[in-house]
């Protein structure tokens, strides 16, 4: 399909962006379009701000974003290493800033463990493996049906035992049988499939187990009816799509291509508050169960994570937390961030696989 001409640059920018580095997403593209066109745009600032807003380009790089900004839409001509060193330069600043000077030579011991939450931002890809725990996971797919919370709908159907009459049902057969009533029918509310909303922190300290806990999202997606899971670490990246595939290796290789914060910082609280920026995301957790799988291991303001808990809980039909650590007899929430939380969750339990965020699912059947 051909696209007109005052759209084309639009459409190129984010390629362009992806091309030197920025994690740009489809859906992130798309919504970049609307809001453009909610904006008119009355002029070039419009754009840069629609950019800037939709892509969540980190502080750091705001300075290599603005030249690409110029040099792609009003031609300007930019030294290539002037970007890289703009990079190089905040990329610095930005750890000086938060007191890690010695990254650099703690790096690959951090990386080792995946027990301790970063600050900065560390853009990574990983090859997600499709197998593990498969007898669990295929177990689970089938009976989630049955298993996952359901609500009532205003829709009414026919019941053998239901609460209400169906008086126009009732005077249908009346008519047909010259007045007379053999049997009141009784109808009841339908029961429909509550949404389930996943959001997975995929950080480095939560590195050995996001991968078993994707593998369960990718179950839940093809039984839950409704379904919308994203991922958390520097950044948020809606994963919901590539999960509908029934082919769990295609599925996890997919995942991994649009997820481009494996491994890295943890900022809960601002990938928590950049899901409840975009309207249509925080609608998907109206009336839902909401499960946040995550170590609490917030490196950023703990205010900014307290208080998207604070909001989904409002929101949620049920808000539960899933961590890694909860294994430990001896754990006990001791991050600021996570002890504000717990008043506004419905639950804490075992996150560190599949297999336990299965039996998480399992109990929550007997206490809905």
């Amino acid at each position: 399909m051909t696209l007109p001409n005052p759209v084309r640059p639009l459409v190129e920018f984010p390629a362009c962006l992806r091309a030197h580095g920025f994690a740009v997403s489809p859906d992130q593209t798309i919504g970049f379009l609307e809001a453009v066109a909610l904006l008119g745009p009355r002029n070039m600032g419009d754009v840069k701000r629609s950019a800037l807003s939709l892509f969540a380009v980190p502080p750091d790089r705001f300075e290599a974003f603005d030249l690409l900004y110029r040099e792609f839409f009003y031609g300007e001509i930019i030294d290539r290493e002037q970007v890289a060193d703009s990079e190089e330069r905040d990329d610095a600043e930005a750890r000086e800033d938060i007191g890690l000077e010695a990254v650099e030579t703690t790096e690959g011991e951090a990386s080792e463990t995946g027990m301790e939450a970063a600050a900065e931002e560390r853009l990574g890809r990983r090859s997600i493996a499709p197998y593990g725990e498969d007898d669990a996971l295929s177990r689970f797919a089938r009976l989630a049906p049955e298993i996952l919370p359901k609500r009532r709908t205003r829709r009414f159907a026919p019941a053998r035992s239901g609460a209400a009459l169906d008086l126009r049902k009732a005077f249908r057969e009346a008519a047909r049988r010259d007045g007379e009533f053999l049997v009141l029918p009784r109808r009841e509310r339908r029961r429909r499939q509550r949404r389930i909303l996943l959001l997975i922190d995929v950080s480095g300290s939560m590195k050995e187990c996001s991968e078993s806990l994707l593998r369960f999202a990718h179950a839940l997606s093809g039984s839950a009816e409704r379904f919308e899971a994203f991922t958390l670490g520097t950044r948020l990246t809606r994963i919901t799509r590539p999960l509908s595939n029934r082919n769990r290796e295609l599925a996890m290789s997919r995942v991994a291509e649009l997820v481009a914060d494996f491994d890295g910082g943890t900022r809960i609280g601002d990938s928590l508050q950049a899901f409840l920026s975009v309207p249509r995301f925080a609608s998907f957790a109206r009336g839902a169960l909401v499960a946040l799988i995550s170590d609490g291991l917030e490196r950023g303001e703990p205010d900014a994570m307290v208080n998207s808990v604070r909001t989904l809980a409002r929101s949620a039909w049920k808000l539960i937390w899933l961590t890694p650590l909860y294994g430990d007899s001896e754990f006990r929430p001791e991050t600021r961030a996570l002890t504000l939380s717990l008043p506004n969750l419905d639950g804490l339990y075992d996150g560190s696989s599949a297999t336990s965020a299965i039996a998480c699912f399992r109990n929550l059947r007997r206490t809905a």
